[in-house]
């Protein structure tokens, strides 16, 4: 594997990642909230009391596209090389996981572990070993 320094671009994943801290510790100082998508996306479609909140939160994170093709003038080419089935068969997985880990990884991932929760680190170690092992799975030996 080779790394393509041309399309290298570290300011827009560091200003990718702040946006992101940001926004989760805005979430718990704001409302004591974990941002997590997975945790977010339940208690919407819960109807909890808080479904404003969790509303809003969601429609800002899928308005990011939006706000960078207005900023950039376009939008990133985007290249998915795993057919219909087998992202079905991911995103069920993930779902999976996430109901199994009780969390996601932007929960436990990018929240846990700012909490220096120990929970959230086994989790977020189970959902990198569990990336690393599907990987090695599908690229590198075919299946």
């Amino acid at each position: 594997m080779a790394v393509d320094w041309a399309a290298f671009t570290p300011w827009s994943a560091l200003s990718g990642g702040v946006l992101i801290g940001a926004a989760a510790g805005w979430l718990a100082l704001s409302h004591g909230r974990v941002a997590g998508i997975s945790g977010m996306v339940a208690g919407l479609l819960g109807r909890r009391a808080d479904w404003r909140a969790r509303l809003a939160f969601l429609l800002g994170l899928t308005a990011a596209p939006a706000l960078w093709w207005l900023a950039a003038g376009e939008l990133p080419v985007v290249k998915i090389e795993a057919g219909g089935l087998r992202l079905l068969a991911a995103g069920l997985l993930v779902g999976l996981g996430a109901g199994l880990g009780s969390g996601c990884t932007s929960g436990h991932g990018v929240c846990g572990l700012a909490r220096m929760s120990p929970r959230s680190l086994a989790a977020t170690a189970a959902f990198m070993f569990a990336g690393f092992v599907a990987v090695a799975v599908f690229r590198h030996w075919g299946a």
